[in-house]
Order: structure tokens, then sequence, then C-alpha cells
């Protein structure tokens, strides 16, 4: 069902395939700066919400933090957890339920790990547990798509081939979502297979009602990886530090 597309997907194989040559290095250097400009203790407890395998997780481990990931695939979590550390856990858990309460000092949510459920009342859910996981003066950090940028820059079909597996992939949108649909074409399988991503278009005035609404002020506001100023046509990524309400 579209509504649940990412139980399936991020748990299917050619969902690694397809996204395992993202920019990696862009997003260990974001992750590194971003450590430097919050600069928190040494030994803080953050939490990397919807963490994948894990990879940020484990840059955010060898810096020195305490770290737990959480994530809604099994598979996913299955190879983070060969990474555990003292200072490194994993979790299978859905990001709308609370996991610990006023526990993390940072918690993170990155690479657009949001805006894909049915309701409003479901991303609220899942902002409040955001909320709910840090102790008063708590930072959050979310980074997500730009709405303005990512509708210019939307390519509407290509094709790309791995290995044995064809890719065709595309996109659009409408007045209060973006679309993906990936067909997947393998010799192993006996016949195509389809998905389709949904993605919320939440802007900054968006955010900031969500996140009042859980007691999150957003104090700072970058539009790329580099901390480049936010402009609301012009900048590829809406990244939000924001600090929870003693």
């Amino acid at each position: 069902m579209l509504d649940t597309w990412f139980v399936d997907w991020f748990n299917s194989p050619y969902y690694h395939q397809l996204y395992a040559h993202r920019d990696e290095q862009e997003a260990s250097n974001f992750i590194d700066k971003l450590a430097a400009h919050l600069q928190p203790q040494k030994d803080a407890k953050v939490f990397d919400i919807a963490c994948g395998k894990g990879r940020h997780s484990v840059q955010l481990a060898q810096i020195g933090f305490d770290v737990t990931g959480i994530d809604l695939s099994t598979e996913s979590i299955a190879e983070a957890q060969k990474n555990e550390e003292e200072n490194l856990h994993f979790y299978v858990h859905d990001m709308r339920k609370p996991f610990r309460i006023n526990y993390f000092d940072i918690t993170f949510n990155f690479f657009t790990s949001f805006g894909y459920f049915k309701t409003q009342r479901e991303h609220d859910n899942a902002i409040k547990s955001f909320a709910l996981s840090l102790k008063p003066g708590g930072i959050f950090v979310m980074d997500y798509l730009n709405v303005a940028f990512s509708t210019d820059k939307t390519i509407a079909e290509m094709q790309q081939q791995i290995g044995t597996t064809k890719y065709t992939i595309s996109k659009w949108s409408d007045a209060h979502h973006f679309y993906k649909k990936i067909i997947v074409e393998d010799l192993v399988l006996a016949k195509p297979m389809q998905y389709t991503e949904k993605v919320a278009k939440f802007s900054l005035p968006n955010f900031e009602i969500m996140f009042a609404k859980q007691g999150l002020k957003i104090k700072q506001v970058f539009g790329d990886y580099a901390f480049g100023k936010y402009d609301e046509k012009l900048s590829p990524r809406l990244i939000m530090i924001a600090e929870k309400k003693i």
C-alpha cells in the first residue's frame, strides 16, 4: 500500500542497492561539521532516528558520543548491530512511538527520513517522540529536503542499470507530496516489482508550527551540508537546529 510504502521498500535489498552510491563523503563531512558546530560534551547521549545501517551512528560514536540508533527496517538494524560497541547500540523501533524519555542530549533525524506518513497526526506523533527523547534544553536537528528547490530539480523519468537489475524511476508531485515510482526488473524476478515513495511537502513554517506544539523552538536554519545560509528557493536542504524548552 502507498500509505505504508516505507515498510516493505526499506527492507528490500533493491532499496539498498539503488541508494548504495549516495555521496557518503559529503554526509560524513556534514556530520563532522555539525558535531563541531554543536560542541556537545564528549560523552553526550546522542539519538540517531531512522539510522538505516548505522554508518553515521558509527561515525558519531567514533567521535566519542554515546549513540543509540533506531530504524523501522529489521534488515538495516541487523546489519547495524554488527558494529555495536560499548557506546553504540541499535534497535528496531518506529519513530512514531516514544523510545526513551528525557534521556538524550542531542537527537538527529538526517537525510529526509521523515514526511512518510499518511496523516498529520502520525507526523505530529513522530515529532512528539523526538521531543520526548530529549532532556530539557536538549538539541534536535532535522535535515529535510527544501520543497521549492526539489520541485524545480525534479527529473520526470530516468533509468539506471546496476548489475543485472534495471531501475526505471519516475518522479512527480502534487500540492502536498513528492512521489517517486521505482520499477525494478531483474533476471531473478518472475515479474517486475514496483514501489512508490511518498514524502510530504513540509516547509519551514510547517515545521515551526509542528515543533512548537511539542515544545521545540528552532534556533538556526541552514540551506546545505556546508552550513550555507538558507534560501527558500535556492537552498538544496532545510537543516533545522531546535532546542527543547525547559
